[in-house]
């Protein structure tokens, strides 16, 4: 686009196109996300999966880790245009697969293929932002992609439910197959219009070479991730296979975020691994939720939805305060908070499950729990960016969107360990006792983000900014 267009709005005729098919990919991306969750009991239970159930879940988001790390490399040396095609095509395939699936086996290569496309795309739809909009109008276009989360955290839940008890849960997949494309159609004319138009800085000296050392770290990270969830499936030697993987994923993750953040350096370390801690806590829990309540409590997959709809409305007013807020509620002091309210969820989880509480603890808490991550996540996402440099920008935010998606991984992997060997007592109580712990983790590390130091040094890549992922 033209620099005589910067004026104009995101929804102007020049931009008109772009906006809506790449904020209905996000819309997509963030359906299903919502959606798998709800339904997965179900699937499970229809294909005799529970082995499989956390990889479900982490399977994709340590995929989808190499197809962050790859897309920003190709969308470096390339631009995005390859990358979007090649990573919204996967994205289809994974969902044709997981579609019609007939066992939990293939069901989770579908969901491994979903991850691996929906990590590139989160990629190059934030290269293609770059590219073709003004910078004028990168603050409203993020807001945009912010804003498409919502719909899909208010409906997403409850529409899955509906769909997998009225006709059956193979149409969450396929359902989405046919809106894809139409959205992708929307987005090529923006795409072609890019090679038509004076690049807006001079091109480099050399081309940008292929991080074959950051794809090849990922790829391990994503492999040891599948390790440690199929390790119990390994019997004498799956206790060595799982502390292996761990030790694995360990290393390969050290290259790929700021020095220091393994160990909780105060400052720019530390806001990356409470973004994976946090994550870890959370999303590790929630999976858990709804099968929790499915099988314990009798609630239909429609209702068991609804309790992720009401954390994902606390996500979204929690973020809007903190963004009305600004400087009247310091940044640490908002993670401070969040880690705290996440603890407290997990614990109402978890002490649902010991005694046989109501529901409705379980489901209180987990409120808080979104209110918590609504005051974090755009937060720790601010402190990445004035902690970094222009040199390293693109690293470091990438290195959130993988702890993100790492922390997520790790611990989905390792709560799964936890229920399958805990199945003669609670499985739901190891699982909310593990997170519990990681919540408790997050807590303590949470003020260490306060500390005002030099950005962490890190090779510049024009990987994913931070908040597509997840909520916002």
């Amino acid at each position: 686009m033209t620099s005589d267009t910067s004026s104009a709005g995101i929804l102007s005729r020049p931009y008109l196109l772009a906006t809506v098919g790449a904020c209905a990919l996000v819309f997509l991306s963030a359906f299903e996300s919502l959606a798998v969750t709800t339904i997965m009991p179900l699937v499970s239970r229809d294909l005799d999966g529970a082995s499989l159930y956390a990889l479900a879940f982490a399977g994709p988001l340590a995929t989808g880790v190499m197809g962050m790390v790859a897309a920003g490399n190709w969308s470096d040396r390339r631009g995005p245009a390859a990358p979007l095609y090649s990573s919204v095509a996967l994205f289809v395939a994974g969902l044709l697969i997981a579609g019609t699936a007939g066992t939990m086996e293939i069901l989770v290569l579908g969901r491994l293929v979903q991850g691996l496309g929906g990590g590139a795309m989160t990629v190059a739809l934030y290269v293609l932002v770059a590219r073709v909009y003004p910078p004028a109008l990168h603050p409203k276009i993020f807001a945009a992609f912010a804003a498409s989360w919502v719909v899909p955290s208010l409906v997403g839940p409850f529409a899955a439910g509906v769909v997998a008890q009225l006709s059956s849960w193979h149409w969450v997949f396929l359902g989405v197959v046919g809106l894809v494309v139409p959205a992708l159609l929307m987005v090529v004319p923006a795409v072609r219009g890019m090679s038509s138009e004076p690049a807006a800085e001079p091109a480099p000296a050399e081309p940008v070479p292929w991080a074959f050392g950051r794809m090849g770290w990922a790829a391990l990270a994503a492999v040891a991730v599948l390790g440690l969830n199929l390790s119990a499936e390994v019997p004498g030697v799956g206790g060595v296979i799982a502390v292996v993987a761990l030790v694995f994923a360990l290393v390969a993750v050290r290259p790929l975020v700021p020095r220091g953040t393994l160990t909780a350096r105060r400052g720019l370390p530390s806001v990356i691994l409470v973004r994976g801690l946090a994550s870890a806590a959370f999303f590790g829990a929630e999976v858990y939720l709804p099968y929790l309540l499915t099988e314990r409590y009798a609630f239909t997959p429609t209702f068991a939805g609804l309790t992720l709809t009401g954390a994902a409305l606390a996500w979204a007013g929690a973020s809007a305060v903190q963004g009305r807020l600004g400087a009247k509620l310091a940044d640490d002091l908002a993670v401070k908070i969040g880690a705290a309210l996440v603890l407290i969820a997990v614990i109402s989880t978890l002490v649902t499950a010991v005694f046989a509480l109501p529901a409705a603890v379980a489901i209180v808490g987990w409120i808080l729990a979104g209110g918590g991550m609504g005051l974090m996540y755009p937060r720790l996402s601010v402190m990445t960016l004035a902690l970094s440099t222009p040199e390293n920008q693109g690293f470091n935010s990438a290195a959130m969107s993988i702890s993100d998606s790492l922390g997520g991984a790790l611990s989905l992997a390792a709560t799964g360990l936890v229920f399958a060997a805990f199945t003669t007592t609670n499985s739901f109580a190891g699982v909310f006792a593990l997170t519990a712990v990681i919540a408790v983790v997050g807590v303590l590390i949470a003020p260490r983000v306060a500390a005002r130091v030099a950005a962490s040094e890190g090779p510049s890549d024009s990987t994913a900014a931070p908040e597509l992922t997840h909520h916002v």
